[in-house]
């Protein structure tokens, strides 16, 4: 196979201490191990006759790798995109390696793989039990005594606890023995023996606390409740102990100092390892804090009844649609003109002395057929009616037609006035109703409510909620829900628990004709821990 290799050579004076030679053999051992394709940078001290042969040695086989040596210098560390398939090699022997791994970023332990080559009579245990490495710190050991390479992880189950040389494999006489008991490093080190993890916790009612293990007032602070189990079975899942430090709020940034107060301080500030309770997504709280799983969906919206249809709409113009009004328009004008015409026909045929002398006759007058035609629209009866047979037929045509158009007009309006309203379907139709509005006495309700700047639910809190005394709309949950059962009323609040209540305390027929808007324009509440947590992978998991 075709082998990549770029080489960068800084050529030193510095003697070789050992043989690079006699790693060759075990490091490719250990990179197939690895069991993906690795670019390895070699930072060593190494003259120029050991790096030849090194290199020249390494590219023998039928492995493809992208091979640079440099020397042991912090500012040969490699810049790339994919770090966890790039493994470095450093030697202890060589003078430099102290202080370049003493420079290192300690995030760097976990982004890149790294193998410390040392002599078991070295001070490669001493040493690295000085540096800051974590539980996904992918630092390797591996150290020759008598012809056998020993391989060893180390790492540490929390920032306190003490260094820990795991087996990983052993080479000898050209072969390596695995001795990993899986290749997953979250498998392999799950087990954190009881390492203590810190963590902040949002309890918005005091009494909570006396209910995070029995089930009860299961309504108030819910997403806390669910998180404080979930979090502690995610504890024995990894053997962990937990701290838990309560606060008031999620967190918000306090655009003069930049700071987060709650929860979310806690992470930034290095308080907390774990947000134990569900927060919302959003784009000021990405770069800051690491959203792992989503432990339960919840929602928050406005929830009314819809008001019947006579309060949005007209309802004496529902019944038939334009063309339908237009043809009883029509209807209307073209039965005046039939029976005018009619009845002039008849003055015509008939002795004018005996037409005008009889005052039921229907006079060819256009006033007189509107008024006419216009009471048998309204269902009303007429002194007068036409002679001849043809203006009969006319008329009874018309009255006929006409009192099913009545009847058929009467039937819509009584099942329109049953009916509920679809007009409210947008935050803007919501806003634009005639509907008192409330919200949930929350911390994030009122924070959410107060900072929107979107025109549409700015103008809900500057027109709805806020009062025209200075007071708020912010209610309890109970006399949300209690309100929105009278009608008239859009309640924000969170869906689950708002629904639990209703249950409760509504009648069946009152659970019909429910609506939902929504005004939150955030990601339903997902778990949170540190930014660049050692922990990431382990909760994920553990999550999973």
């Amino acid at each position: 196979m075709y082998i990549l290799v770029g080489i960068w050579l800084l050529v030193t004076s510095t003697p070789l201490v050992s043989s690079s030679l006699d790693y060759v053999s075990p490091i490719k051992a250990f990179a197939k191990l690895l069991n993906f394709p690795l670019k390895i940078s070699v930072l060593v001290c190494w003259n120029y006759d050991a790096r030849y042969k090194f290199v020249a040695q390494f590219q023998q086989g039928s492995e493809s790798y992208l091979l640079s040596i440099k020397s042991d210098s912090i500012e040969n560390i490699p810049v790339v995109k994919d770090e966890e398939r790039h493994l470095i090699i450093v030697d202890l022997n060589c003078s430099g390696t102290a202080l370049l791994l003493e420079q290192v970023d300690p995030r760097l332990y976990n982004r890149f793989k790294w193998t410390v080559l040392s002599h078991i009579g070295g001070s490669a245990a001493e040493y690295l039990t000085q540096l800051p490495l974590l539980i996904n710190s992918e630092v390797y050991s591996m150290t020759e005594h008598n012809g056998v390479f020993y391989i060893k992880e180390v790492y540490r189950k929390g920032p306190n606890s003490d260094i820990i040389f795991e087996p990983v494999a052993s080479f000898s006489n050209g072969s390596i023995v695995d001795e990993r008991i899986s290749d997953s490093i979250v498998h392999r080190r799950k087990n954190l023996e009881r390492e203590v993890l810190r963590a902040s916790m949002v309890v918005t009612n005091k009494d909570t606390l006396n209910h995070l293990h029995d089930y009860r007032d299961k309504h108030v602070d819910t997403i806390t409740k669910v998180n404080y189990l979930l979090t502690n079975y995610l504890m024995e899942y990894l053997n962990a102990s937990v701290n838990y430090k309560i606060v008031s709020q999620w967190g918000y940034k306090d655009n003069k100092t930049g700071k987060w107060s709650g929860m979310i301080g806690d992470l930034v500030e290095n308080r907390s390892d774990i947000g134990a309770t569900g927060l919302f997504v959003t784009s000021d709280r990405i770069q800051y804090i690491e959203y792992i799983a989503m432990p339960s969906a919840t929602r928050s919206k406005f929830v009314f009844h819809s008001p019947k249809l006579s309060y949005t709409n007209d309802v004496f113009l529902l019944p038939f649609n334009k063309f339908v009004w237009y043809c009883l328009v029509a209807l209307f004008l073209l039965s005046v003109l039939a029976l005018v015409g009619t009845v002039f026909a008849e003055t015509q045929l008939l002795d004018i002395q005996d037409f005008n002398s009889d005052a039921s006759v229907l006079k060819p007058s256009f006033y007189d057929t509107f008024i006419l035609v216009l009471a048998a629209t309204c269902q009303q009866g007429s002194a007068v009616a036409p002679k001849s047979f043809t203006a009969r037929v006319v008329m009874i045509v018309t009255y006929i037609t006409l009192m099913f158009l009545y009847t058929s007009y009467s039937a819509n309006i009584t099942a329109l006035l049953q009916s509920p309203s679809t007009k409210i379907q947008t935050l803007e139709d919501l806003l634009n109703s005639r509907l008192k509005f409330g919200a949930d006495d929350t911390v994030f309700n009122r924070y959410y409510f107060t900072h929107a700047t979107e025109p549409v639910r700015h103008k809900i809190y500057e027109q709805k909620i806020l009062q025209k005394d200075g007071s708020e709309n912010f209610l309890p949950l109970d006399e949300g829900v209690n309100r929105i059962r009278h009608g008239l009323f859009a309640f924000h609040m969170e869906l689950g628990v708002g629904y639990k209540i209703m249950g409760e305390t509504y009648l069946e027929h009152e659970k019909c004709g429910l609506q939902e808007i929504q005004y939150l324009q955030v990601i339903d509440p997902w778990y949170a821990i540190q930014k660049n947590s050692s922990y990431k992978e382990f909760l994920k998991t553990g999550y999973f």
